[in-house]
């Protein structure tokens, strides 16, 4: 297939796009700079611009690109870029598909599991209603987007991720080398429940949403083995042979993060893959501890 990629830069589409083409597939990467390679093409999403005739030909589009959500606090500023960056970037691609002669046959967009709230110890599947809060607004505004694509009878599907575990950015990277330095700890009580899933089940999923007919809707792209916060910390800890002693009190993080540290790093969203499950598909990794030590086993592995 030929497929175009949004957010081809970030942490996950980073891993994506030689993921794809080690599937076969040729992947054409959608920049926001001047294309200056063949497997590359322009836009700006903030103004709407994307030539149609540079997808003639494409089968499939993923959209990654988004803002941080967790680069810092949440400004009003911040708040409107990590909003339009989302939703502009599927207007703009939703546009040009109008234009164009041809629409490819699918267009998987990323989503969150940001969309169901602070639900304390509720089970959530993708039936689950939303929650309420700016992260949840974000994702029903993301995902409601794709309804210009389907209108032009485009499968479509919402992957709502989990935390991913990965050796080249996201939370590992932030949280490994604190806890190497023997200063990690559970974040406020540490009985918020977190949703993982393992880079490499993310990227199948991601494989599979674009080549199988089967899936479309929204998809939870979480690890059956959801753990509270306080059994994160343990298992990092126990990975990185180092204690876990030094939790880090609800107030400082809303001190230091504001509204971000309620809805991301004390949310309690405890997610399962339910559609997943029912069509079958296999974890690579679904355990917590072999998923972190995958993980950390590439993030030690030099560069080339």
């Amino acid at each position: 297939m030929k497929i175009v990629v949004t957010g081809a830069s970030g942490f996950v589409g980073g891993a994506l796009v030689p993921w794809l083409r080690e599937h076969g597939h040729e992947v054409v990467r959608l920049v926001r700079a001047r294309a200056q390679a063949r497997d590359e093409i322009s836009w700006d999403p903030k103004t709407a611009d994307l030539d149609p005739a540079k997808l003639i030909g494409v089968n499939a589009i993923v959209h990654l690109a988004g803002a941080n959500v967790a680069a810092g606090r949440w400004t009003d500023r911040r708040k409107r870029e990590i909003m339009s960056s989302r939703v502009d970037g599927l207007r703009t691609l939703t546009a040009a598909i109008r234009r164009g002669s041809q629409p490819p046959e699918v267009l998987i967009s990323a989503s969150a599991t940001g969309f169901y709230g602070d639900r304390g110890d509720e089970i959530l599947d993708e039936s689950s209603g939303p929650g309420t809060g700016f992260l949840v607004e974000v994702c029903q505004a993301w995902e409601a987007g794709l309804g210009d694509a389907r209108a032009l009878g485009m499968r479509t599907a919402s992957v709502r991720l989990g935390v991913v575990l990965g050796p080249d950015g996201g939370a590992l990277a932030k949280m490994v080398p604190v806890f190497r330095l023997g200063l990690g700890g559970r974040l406020g009580s540490g009985r918020q429940w977190m949703s993982w899933i393992a880079m490499e089940d993310l990227l199948s999923v991601f494989h599979q949403a674009v080549t199988d007919r089967e899936f479309e809707g929204v998809i939870n792209a979480v690890s059956p083995d959801a753990v509270t916060n306080a059994d994160f910390t343990r298992s990092l800890a126990r990975v990185v042979r180092r204690p876990a002693v030094l939790p880090v009190p609800s107030f400082v993080l809303r001190g230091i993060f504001g509204q971000m540290a309620d809805e991301t790093l004390l949310a309690s969203t405890r997610v399962v893959p339910g559609r997943l499950e029912g069509w079958g598909f296999r974890f690579a990794r679904p355990d917590l501890a072999e998923a972190l030590a995958h993980a950390l086993a590439d993030f030690d592995r030099p560069s080339k």
